[in-house]
């Protein structure tokens, strides 16, 4: 039973609770195809107090008799985040229960959490599965040397999670990873971005990574990349594809950065999207 009430879903056999890792600061500067006060004005009108604000969540998944985590959070990388443990304690999880460990990608405030305040592996028992595609891109030497400062720092990160769980790490390149739970690739952010899809008893539930990272700016303009998407152009066709698919669709969605809510669903309005929040 929980103890603290978080934002969650049913699907079927399966109970989704996002969990909130906190809060990193990004500033709009870092969005192409957009005016930063442009991008500010639709934060405020959206009636978000701080615009530079992305709000980190995880998704707990309990089923078929496992416990999943679905991404890390920042786990106080850069100051940002840090919360993921306190808040699944707070709902009745320890580390030591999470058996699986679903990565979206492996950029640092999705794999922060991963370690602890000692560098170990703060989920010592948990299986961690990522696509094969992910793992090679940050364990390149070549793409290594041809990164950015800033970057560089973000490869090392990678390659110390990767080492840190190597004998319970499993690469995959198909699409299902678990039963009911089957991978959808997600081109452009990273090598190897990739969302999941979990059904049950004829729902589902796609969650849909970093295709947002500022869900009030860029679900109302799909063409607005951020620095963070090794190819902006392709993020932003993923993007704008997706969004047509699950509003079509009438797929519930989750997302890193969707805010604290967690879960929506994407409504089409003529040309324009728009995020609708479940209550």
């Amino acid at each position: 039973m929980n103890k603290m009430k978080f934002p969650g879903q049913q699907i079927g056999e399966f109970s989704i609770t996002a969990i909130s890792d906190g809060y990193l600061s990004a500033s709009l500067d870092l969005l192409s195809n957009i005016d930063p006060m442009e991008a500010s004005k639709l934060q405020r009108d959206a009636g978000v107090s701080d615009p530079s604000s992305i709000h980190i969540n995880c998704y707990l998944v309990h089923g078929r008799g496992r416990t999943i985590l679905i991404d890390a959070g920042a786990g106080g990388f850069k100051q940002w985040g840090g919360k993921l443990i306190a808040n699944l304690s707070l709902a009745g999880v320890q580390p030591a229960d999470i058996d699986t460990i679903l990565l979206t990608h492996a950029h640092p405030d999705h794999v922060g959490g991963l370690l602890d305040s000692s560098g170990e592996a703060a989920f010592p028992d948990a299986e961690l599965v990522v696509h094969q595609r992910e793992v090679s891109f940050w364990k390149d030497d070549g793409n290594l040397s041809r990164a950015s400062e800033r970057a560089r720092g973000n490869f090392l990160f990678a390659r110390k999670v990767f080492d840190k769980y190597q004998e319970k790490m499993r690469t995959f390149t198909d699409s299902e990873v678990l039963p009911g739970i089957s991978s959808m690739p997600l081109l452009g952010h990273t090598a190897g971005h990739s969302g999941y899809r979990i059904e049950s008893d004829d729902r589902s539930l796609l969650v849909w990574g970093d295709i947002v990272h500022f869900p009030q700016i860029q679900i109302a303009r799909p063409d607005v990349s951020i620095a963070f998407d090794q190819d902006p152009i392709l993020s932003a066709e993923t993007r704008s594809k997706l969004l047509d698919v699950v509003s079509s669709d009438k797929i519930l969605i989750a997302g890193m950065h969707l805010g604290e809510l967690g879960f929506g669903h994407i409504k089409r309005k003529g040309t324009l999207y728009e995020i609708f929040y479940e209550a």
